[in-house]
């Protein structure tokens, strides 16, 4: 059977569901699925274009690896990045910690693609392949209009919550 997940912006009371692509990604859906509900901050992509991100310490016993990958993500695509705080240190990226501290595994990056046109290079990294782990399945539309308007409105304040939809 299936496994379903439910994916809010909160303060901007707008949910869309996702159903978890087992059968492709089967590592990296069972890390999600039992880490959840997942809550954190939420962030608009500045270099892929149409994605809204949250960074979450390490939740997984061991880091999935990759499976599914792509670096050319759709509309409706749930994806998972790793990373370490030496990866986000750059000053560019606007994150708090811009120093870096060497460890390894320590930031899970859920990503959620809304729009098309999507390409995951970075100019400090080169290609960033995902793991495709969930596809959208009800009010794209809806969550797509409410990340335009992250991105026109700005993200302070706004939270990117993940949890099981039985």
């Amino acid at each position: 059977m299936s496994k379903y997940v439910t994916v809010s912006l909160d303060k901007r009371g707008v949910s869309c569901v996702a159903q978890l692509l087992e059968d492709v990604a089967p590592r990296t859906c069972k890390a999600v699925w039992d880490a959840l509900p997942l809550s954190a901050p939420v962030f608009h992509g500045k270099y892929a274009r149409n994605e809204i991100y949250t960074l979450l310490p390490g939740f997984a016993a061991a880091d999935p690896g990759k499976e599914n990958t792509t670096v050319t993500p759709i509309p409706g695509d749930l994806c998972w990045f790793s990373f370490d705080s030496d990866d986000l240190g750059n000053p560019a990226y606007g994150y708090e910690n811009t120093t870096g501290t060497g460890t390894t595994g320590a930031i899970v990056d859920l990503a959620v693609f809304y729009g098309r046109n999507n390409l995951l290079i970075n100019g400090d990294q080169g290609w960033v392949p995902g793991t495709v782990f969930g596809a959208i399945v009800d009010n794209l539309d809806g969550f797509a209009a409410a990340c335009q308007d992250l991105w026109m409105g700005g993200a302070r304040g706004e939270t990117l919550s993940f949890d099981r939809r039985d």
